[in-house]
């Protein structure tokens, strides 16, 4: 070994034997029954006169526990409230998702985070729940309130949360399940569908451990490995389009060449489907897929946001 590589695994070691765990911070911020506030705080009373000019009500104030800032949590008239024009643009989707979800609980738990704005107010976090909550017919939204405009600009960088993947989602659906089918052995899929939001989930997590979603799940997994196959021969050819995946799909549909009437669902069980599917990802020719083919698919392909 040279005398350099000597020099630099030397340090290596050292900076790894030296690197400590980060424990935990020293304590900070108000205690528990320090927490409280009232009128008398000049940031809440600024606050509360937004809160009854636009005919709200203040429900509470309090120290925010990490620097201690007042806050105020408020019912404010829904039409007072709008979403900064610089955060994502909404998601028709997902609003009618929520609003169904928030439906099906019966409860509205998450409140916006709310800045005064003229006699209004701005959310820089609350576009969906909005728009939920107006489909929903809300008269009020619960909001948290700050009176520091420049959260409107920082509240992004709040947002760390990594968002669901498939995998964790599966994985979250699978637990609910089998806690379900514990709690409530006679009920029915169909009576869990809103807290599942698909039965593709189900399958994808072994649902509940019955034995006949787990063989799905696996006959499931066998076609994905064998798509993931054809998507690599694909590129081995030369195709590197983000829609090969699309494609190898689409040519194996197990309903692709079955004739239904408009709005109905092809008589066919999930056993009979995944078996037609397999068959078709055996036979498929990626010697058959021509460039066109994949422009068609970009083409159609709903974008992403």
């Amino acid at each position: 070994m040279s005398p350099a590589k000597k020099t630099a695994t030397k340090k290596a070691a050292t900076r790894k034997t030296t690197r400590r765990k980060r424990g935990p911070a020293e304590p900070r911020g108000p205690e528990a029954r320090e927490s409280g506030l009232d009128r008398g705080d000049e940031h809440v009373s600024v606050l509360a006169e937004h809160v009854e000019k636009a005919k709200g009500s203040v429900l509470a104030a309090y120290r925010d526990p990490y620097g201690g800032l007042p806050l105020v949590l408020a019912s404010l008239p829904i039409a007072s409230v709008e979403a900064t024009p610089f955060q994502r643009d909404l998601s028709r989707t997902h609003a009618d998702r929520l609003a169904t979800a928030i439906g099906a609980s019966g409860l509205f738990l998450d409140p916006v985070i709310a800045i005064p704005s003229g006699d209004g107010f701005w959310s820089p976090n609350g576009r969906h729940r909005l728009a939920a909550a107006k489909q929903l017919g809300l008269r009020a939204i619960t909001a948290l309130l700050t009176d520091d405009p420049a959260l409107a600009y920082r509240i992004l960088a709040l947002n760390t949360e990594k968002a669901h993947n498939l995998r964790d989602r599966a994985l979250e659906v699978i637990r609910m399940a089998r806690s379900l089918a514990k709690e409530a052995p006679r009920s029915k899929e169909s009576d869990h569908a809103t807290s599942f939001e698909s039965p593709a989930f189900l399958t994808l997590g072994a649902a509940a451990a019955l034995r006949q979603r787990e063989q799905w799940a696996v006959r499931l997994m066998d076609i994905d490995d064998r798509v993931a196959v054809h998507v690599k021969t694909l590129q081995e050819r030369g195709m590197k389009s983000p829609y090969l995946r699309q494609v190898v799909v689409a040519r194996c549909n197990p309903v692709r060449w079955i004739p239904s009437k408009k709005g109905e669902k092809p008589p066919m069980t999930m056993a009979e489907l995944l078996t037609r599917m397999t068959a078709n990802i055996r036979k498929f020719d990626p010697s058959k897929v021509r460039p066109q083919d994949l422009a068609i698919v970009a083409a159609v392909a709903p974008e992403e946001g």
